[in-house]
């Protein structure tokens, strides 16, 4: 998701500083600075003042246990930086939070529902959403938003591994063999295309006011539907292999979005259905 804003921002003429580390996303293309060695060691005489902080950064493996870790990475320096580019005159703040926090609630999710989260991962979003809304009424002149994120998928997941989404996952598989999937393959996920999430991420930018809103299709799509569409795309025919879902219990099993608060809030509405998503990622090149 990072390279993708960090792209869109350079495209429109701004000066992007950005964090980062070897493992993500190559960006040969980009002509700003970049600040290794990520979030957690950042250099913060190399920073400066800025207009706007997009904050992006986290641990986001949903089975990573280390609950400390995590939240040093996820929380505590998220309030470091939030704190240090208030200190340095920055006016606006859009973090990246998580549908995470709404675990096993039934959908369709709205921001007014209680929260459920089921690790911690999902726990560090939710305490980074308190965190941010107090500081946002701390801070009246200061606008922060944080963005719900579901499903993104699109171009600059291909070197996430076991975290890039499903749909990359199984077309990589598809393009050996059957996909596998948990049984039955009815699992639900509301998927966002990544240039819908960068079009949120600038909206957010100009809001009027402090909110937490989702960032989601506000529509589902199930893994069996995805290896159909995969199927359509890709000109095979490959066969669903089910296995037992060894996180069963603690496994959101259905995520959708009520995009309605994001939409009046921000104005965000997503532009890009399921389908035409999955072929301009296919059109990229990025997806096979």
């Amino acid at each position: 998701m990072g390279s993708n804003l960090t792209l869109a921002l350079q495209s429109r003429g701004f000066e992007v500083t950005i964090t980062g580390h070897e493992s993500e996303q190559v960006m040969p293309e980009f002509k700003g600075k970049c600040l290794y060695p990520g979030i957690l060691g950042i250099d913060w005489d190399e920073i400066g003042k800025v207009d706007v902080l997009f904050h992006q950064a986290a641990i986001n493996g949903t089975r990573v246990k280390d609950e400390r870790e995590i939240m040093r990475a996820n929380l505590e320096a998220s309030k470091a930086l939030f704190d240090y580019a208030i200190n340095n005159g920055c006016k606006r703040i859009v973090y990246a939070s998580s549908a995470a926090v709404y675990g096993n609630n039934p959908a369709p999710h709205k921001e007014s529902d209680p929260t459920d989260p089921q690790t911690p991962y999902a726990m560090s979003k939710k305490l980074l959403d308190d965190y941010a809304m107090a500081l946002a009424a701390k801070h009246p002149d200061i606008t922060i938003v944080g963005l719900r994120y579901c499903n993104i998928f699109g171009p600059g997941e291909n070197h996430k591994g076991t975290r890039a989404t499903m749909i990359y996952q199984f077309a990589q598989q598809m393009l050996k063999g059957n996909p596998r999937l948990f049984k039955h393959g009815e699992q639900k996920r509301d998927y966002i295309y990544v240039k819908d999430v960068v079009t949120a991420n600038i909206l957010a930018s100009q809001a009027n006011e402090s909110c937490v809103v989702n960032c989601g299709s506000g529509t589902t799509t199930s893994f069996n539907q995805i290896v159909e569409q995969l199927n359509a795309i890709l000109g095979l025919h490959r066969t669903p292999e089910y296995m037992d879902n060894p996180f069963e219990g603690a496994y959101q099993s259905h995520t959708e979005c009520d995009m309605s608060f994001a939409k009046a809030k921000i104005g965000f509405s997503p532009e890009y259905s399921f389908e035409q998503g999955l072929a301009d990622y296919y059109q990229s090149g990025s997806l096979v």
